[in-house]
């Protein structure tokens, strides 16, 4: 708005809502402040969740060459491990990252303006502190000179100064770097050790109702190893539950190199473990299971061991904990993780039904599927934690420009993804399986998992800017209504149309998905509302 209270051609060019979509787009490429801090964040982040996915890509293509029954088997149990874990996973880590991001934006301006005060009382003048305090880095440098400085003037030869007193150095245990009182980072380790170990028990007492209900029946060739590596793989669940919540505390705090580097680590480990188990050792699909978990437990003692050095894991009391907002937002994003894994979950359980060669394709284009789409959660999580920390700050122009940019650049990339994913599924799909039937069933997928990629990109960064302005409810109630929908799709074109139609129908429901998304924001509505004024 103009000082003299005129609508400017600019502001009058994006007044409506649904033009936020396209707000500054030429620049979607540009390395400015906005896309250094989106790629600092999105790359690592990008690179950490492409990771374990690679991991199980690997795994699929080590089981696949034990036999197709084997790797259906294992697709089975992956979904069945999928759903229920997500069903903790993602509300834990979606609103950690939001809450932590909060909590970490607060702390930090009023340790900004603690440190303004404690100045203020010093001999430096207003003006000066004023300038320090807008550079962390530089006060403390000061500080510390100012400090040594003092400590010269007062040397024995001198004796001590007629004109300092201890009063006049500023207090050096303000700036001395102490662990970060972060509630929430305290409340997810709680919630994620203890939804573990009922995902342990759960999975470990219930396998086989669950095989069953996914088709996999009593006299299945697929019974008997889908049961050993669904079990198996359960005893992690404490571990990936944790390492996932410790990894929501560091995107708060807009780190994602951390847990980078330590899922790199166990799915290196992961990696060299599973011939060494499955063909050395002759464990079969027993020792992919095992070699994941013991993964996932290093993860988690790396995460845990660098998260100690930075926050005071311990608070005073209980009382400190904000468990009643955890819980609030956590079942909403329950309802939305039930809705969105029930049709994915839905649709491998009809492919089941489809025989075991249709299963271990269907299996093999999922796993790509999802590997190349969750690339783009690296831009979600980028503006999840900016966007987080732009509505703690009150700055809701730096909001719109940053939720603007993730969803342009996840287009864009959607777009490369579609390119790469259609070449190199085409040609590499003999990596996963020698089985000739197969194959050419994945041939008959590639058109709907390259082409998806574009839709799959906007509707996982459109979670990311609702979860960024604590949009739970909305995106919560969305998905219910985007899942009934295409669950039943699911249905009638599966019977129509079989392997095809499943494909079809998951390509409306990301479809369904990305458009709750430009409602939103397109409408103005909800925490978006500022974009009418």
């Amino acid at each position: 708005m103009a000082e003299d209270g005129n609508v400017t051609p600019m502001e009058r060019k994006w007044k409506h809502p649904i033009f936020v979509f396209f707000k500054d787009a030429r620049l979607v490429l540009k390395m400015d402040s906005i896309g250094r801090a989106i790629l600092s964040i999105a790359v690592p982040a990008a690179m950490a969740f492409a990771a374990d996915p690679i991991a199980s890509l690997i795994d699929t293509a080590f089981i696949g060459h034990i036999g197709a029954v084997e790797l259906a088997a294992v697709g089975v149990s992956i979904s069945i491990f999928n759903q229920v874990s997500k069903i903790a996973i993602f509300p834990l880590v979606s609103i950690t990252t939001s809450f932590v991001a909060e909590e970490e934006t607060i702390e930090r301006l009023n340790s900004i303006a603690l440190k303004g005060t404690n100045i203020e009382k010093s001999s430096i003048n207003g003006e000066e502190a004023k300038k320090l305090m807008k550079d962390d880095v530089k006060l403390e440098n000061l500080v510390n000179g100012l400090i040594k400085n003092d400590e010269k003037e007062m040397a024995p030869e001198d004796g001590p100064s007629k004109h300092m007193t201890t009063k006049s150095i500023p207090n050096k245990a303000v700036f001395k770097k102490q662990k970060r009182k972060i509630p929430s980072a305290s409340t997810a380790l709680l919630f994620g050790a203890v939804l573990g170990v009922i995902v342990t028990i759960l999975l470990v007492f219930l396998a086989n109702p669950l095989l069953n209900l996914m088709g996999v029946k009593h006299g299945s060739n697929m019974l008997l190893p889908a049961h050993k590596y669904l079990t198996l793989r359960a005893l992690g669940a404490p571990a990936v539950l944790l390492s996932l919540a410790m990894q929501g505390v560091f995107r708060g705090f807009k780190d994602t190199k951390t847990p980078l580097y330590a899922t790199v680590v166990g799915d290196v480990v992961n990696i060299i473990l599973d011939p060494i188990l499955i063909f050395v050792c002759h464990l079969g699909v027993s020792g992919a299971a095992i070699a994941h978990v013991l993964s996932q437990y290093l993860i988690s003692i790396i995460l845990l061991v660098r998260l100690m050095t930075e926050v005071d894991l311990l608070p005073p009391s209980m009382k400190q904990l904000p468990l009643s907002r955890f819980l609030k937002n956590g079942f909403l994003l329950l309802f939305k993780v039930l809705a969105a894994t029930s049709c994915v979950t839905l649709a491998a359980s009809l492919a089941t039904r489809l025989g075991e060669t249709t299963m271990a394709a269907f299996q093999i284009c999922l796993q790509v599927w999802l590997t190349s789409s969750l690339l783009a959660d690296g831009l979600a999580v980028a503006g999840q934690a900016l966007i987080a920390t732009a509505f703690a700050e009150k700055d809701y122009e730096k909001a719109t420009s940053i939720a603007a940019r993730v969803l342009q650049m996840a287009f864009v990339m959607g777009l490369l993804l579609a390119l790469l994913v259609g070449l190199g599924l085409q040609f590499g799909s003999k990596m996963f399986t020698n089985d000739i039937h197969v194959k050419h069933i994945i041939t008959i997928g590639i058109p709907f998992v390259a082409g998806t990629q574009p839709i799959n990109s906007l509707a996982f960064v459109f979670d990311g800017v609702n979860f960024g302005a604590s949009d739970f409810a909305y995106s919560a109630y969305s998905m219910i209504l985007v899942a009934l929908g295409s669950i039943g799709s699911l249905f009638g074109l599966y019977k129509v149309d079989g392997f095809v139609g499943i494909w079809i129908a998951l390509s409306i429901f990301m479809g369904l998905r990305a458009f709750a998304g430009i409602w939103r924001m397109g409408t103005g509505t909800g925490p978006w509302s500022f974009l009418k004024k």
